[in-house]
């Protein structure tokens, strides 16, 4: 039997603005948190896996960070010099077929302060160049509208999205984009991994823990996402009515956790954590807070300042798909005495002896991938989204240039053959793939080059040192294959 993916599966690959573009002080764009994220050097794993202390900053590191002069220090702003190449990078990407291309748009970039009353007309324009790009290889841009890049004077000025004031920004914001591009992009999503503000605020929500009392900053972080959820409900809403056959999704961090026994204690303890992760997409599917993260406000005292009108229009104005990262999965445990932890993506749990780990410490498993779809389309019944799935690894580049990452190849092949598992076995609606990402970049909490995930080469190390250089390694033709044959040419292959 003949075995490929369906007719019109979109396949491609997935950036963001904030970790390619550079250009962080051109075409009138404003700074946003991610131009004040300073490159630390991890030595060691443990360093790696205090993901709160990359991301965390202070007013004074703020100010710091804006009197230095030295961008290499900042990676960000200049990222992969995507904002001056952008032609030649998607060249690439068609040149494996690509069938849909996600990336996201600065805030910043057309809004330089938050809150400004009029666009930036040049940074619209830099978009349509980059859309039109990409119409021209027939590759359906799948856009982002905040993607860790809210713009620094609106978390100065207004505290970010714990200020009300917040909704009005981002909504202007959107109809803009949305009215602006209407003819060139039907896929949308309004945050990504909108959880992730409790993992690293400033960089989601642009909240500067050192301003709040320490005891009540779990409140501000969920107060700030519910502005996000009310903003997201009131994007979907502007864009079903600029854009009448768009869709629109949400976009969560899937982690997939195990038990680490079979103890009911473990198992309970696995459930409250798995809960955690849907709470967010709970409601943004469902279109409202769900009763256990409701029970977990009341018990812990909180405030939250929810309006009447925000219920009705969470309720009214749900996301169209679901969509979700996934690069590896974890366990839990009621006693985790003794037990090792680790990473998996941004958060920490405890390792499963079962499983190998890349050079991050993040666990390889693409039957968890599998087990993320089923869980996500049995709970809310539609269509799916892979928008970012990879291997962050150390490439070598040999004496003629080549780069032999067969590690990654590997990696690939075994989570879209549990894909194609999740689609013809257990019946799950998969819209499409982005890998993460088809290029190098800088890497979003740590700040490095030298975690790379692409299928494409970028001659730029965690100094800023570098050709800018692109190099197609050997997973490039690899994935070319598998977009032309739809997948045929793993899914039939003899092992």
């Amino acid at each position: 039997m003949h075995r490929s993916f369906p007719e019109g599966f979109l396949w491609g690959g997935a950036i963001a603005a904030n970790q390619c573009e550079g250009g962080w002080n051109k075409g009138g764009k404003g700074i946003s948190v991610s131009d004040v994220a300073r490159f630390k050097d991890p030595e060691t794993m443990k360093d790696l896996n205090d993901v709160h202390s990359f991301c965390d900053i202070t007013d004074e590191e703020i100010r710091q960070a804006l009197d230095c002069i030295d961008d290499n220090q900042y990676p960000k702003r200049h990222g992969i010099d995507f904002y001056n190449r952008y032609k030649e990078d998607i060249a690439l990407l068609a040149g494996m077929g690509f069938k849909v291309f996600r990336l996201s748009i600065a805030w910043s970039r057309i809004y330089p302060n938050g809150d400004d009353a009029i666009p930036n007309e040049e940074g619209l324009q830099f978009y349509d160049a980059v859309f039109d790009e990409c119409l021209k290889y027939g590759i359906e841009p799948l856009v982002t509208m905040s993607h860790y890049e809210p713009p620094l004077q609106f978390c100065m000025k207004y505290n970010g999205w714990y200020d009300r004031r917040s909704i009005e920004f981002f909504t202007r914001y959107v109809n803009t984009i949305t009215k602006r591009y209407a003819k060139k992009v039907k896929y949308w999503l309004t945050f990504n991994e909108i959880d992730s503000i409790l993992r690293h605020p400033f960089m989601t929500g642009g909240l500067i823990e050192s301003r709040f009392a320490p005891d009540k900053f779990e409140e501000v972080e969920y107060q700030a996402m519910h502005h996000q959820f009310v903003a997201s409900a009131l994007a979907t809403k502007i864009c079903h009515e600029n854009i009448p056959d768009s869709m629109v999704g949400c976009m969560l961090t899937k982690r997939t956790i195990y038990p680490y026994s079979c103890r009911p204690v473990d198992i309970l303890k696995t459930q409250q954590e798995m809960r955690s992760i849907f709470a967010f997409s709970d409601t943004q599917v469902r279109g409202e807070y769900p009763a256990y993260l409701l029970s977990m406000y009341k018990n812990k005292g909180f405030d939250l300042k929810i309006e009447p009108e925000d219920i009705e229009v969470m309720k009214m104005y749900p996301v169209d798909f679901v969509s979700f990262s996934y690069y590896s999965s974890t366990c839990a445990a009621s006693d985790i005495t003794n037990l090792e932890t680790g990473l998996e993506n941004t958060a920490r749990g405890v390792l499963n002896p079962h499983l190998n780990r890349n050079d991050w410490g993040w666990a390889i498993d693409p039957i968890g991938l599998r087990v993320s779809m089923v869980d996500l389309y049995d709970r809310y019944c539609k269509p799916l989204f892979i928008v970012e799935n990879g291997l962050g690894a150390r490439d070598i580049v040999e004496p003629d240039g080549s780069i032999h990452d067969d590690y990654r190849i590997d990696y690939f092949k075994a989570h879209f053959k549990s894909m194609y598992d999740a689609m013809t076995e257990d019946g799950v609606e998969l819209l499409g793939y982005t890998s993460w990402a088809p290029i190098d970049l800088i890497s979003n909490s740590t700040n490095q080059m030298s975690k790379r995930y692409g299928f494409v080469y970028v001659d730029l190390d965690d100094k800023g040192n570098g050709t800018y250089k692109r190099i197609r390694k050997d997973s490039y033709d690899w994935y070319k294959e598998v977009i032309s044959t739809n997948g045929a040419s793993i899914l039939n292959k003899e092992e």
